[in-house]
């Protein structure tokens, strides 16, 4: 069964894409076919073949179907600044109108597994009133919430575990990803994270010096398919 899912995380800089990577890297493992999407990034850096998202890169370096950067990275923004903020400066409106085409153009690639990776956290603002959410919501896709583990995490986890089912769409899974290996108690935080979260841990990624997608798969299971 072919299944998509979109990807937020409980902050920004937590390894949203680390574990993305990860999970795409894991399905090709299985023998499925990848594809992904990461709609929009802010802090690309000016190449010859025009602004490169160092994030959308590494997930397009995962898809296993022909796809070109600009399908999986169709917004890019060079400041690295809010999403919204940065389309502002470029003189463009960022709304779901406008991403949800090449979004749905990624999907109906009909790879076995994709992931649409957001940015930031779950209400990261888009013109108006609009926020990332609100494309996960127009897509219809159940939710992978990437937690990273350090002080504080708990909170953020649950309070955006509770907006996702508040906004109707299932949560698929979490992954735990220690960003901070000196956290006081983890394994108690962890523990509490399951019992919160209510929903499927699909793995408990260590922190590590050299996070390759191959290294990060070993510790992760994907979401039934």
């Amino acid at each position: 069964m072919k299944q998509a899912y979109f990807v937020t995380g409980t902050d920004t800089e937590i390894g949203k894409t680390t574990i993305a990577s990860g999970l795409l890297h894991a399905a090709r493992q299985a023998g499925l076919s990848t594809a992904a999407a990461k709609p929009v990034a802010s802090g690309c850096v000016q190449t010859a073949e025009g602004l490169r998202n160092d994030d959308a890169l590494a997930l397009l370096g995962e898809c296993s179907l022909p796809l070109t950067y600009a399908e999986v990275n169709p917004f890019a923004f060079e400041p690295a600044i809010a999403p919204h903020l940065a389309a502002r400066e470029a003189g463009m409106q960022l709304d779901v109108a406008g991403l949800l085409p090449a979004v749905r153009h990624v999907v109906a690639k009909g790879a076995d597994f994709t992931l649409v990776e957001g940015a930031g956290g779950w209400r990261v603002p888009l013109a108006g009133e609009e926020s990332l959410s609100d494309l996960a919501r127009a897509l219809g896709l159940p939710v992978i919430l990437v937690v990273g583990v350090r002080l504080g995490c708990i909170n953020h986890a649950v309070l955006t575990a509770e907006a996702i089912r508040r906004d109707g769409l299932r949560l698929a899974g979490w992954v735990a990803n220690i960003v901070d290996p000196q956290t006081s108690r983890l394994q108690d935080n962890l523990a509490t994270l399951a019992e919160r979260l209510n929903a499927p841990c699909l793995g408990q990624v260590p922190y590590l010096e050299a996070p390759s997608p191959a290294a990060i798969a070993a510790h992760l299971r994907l979401p039934e398919l």
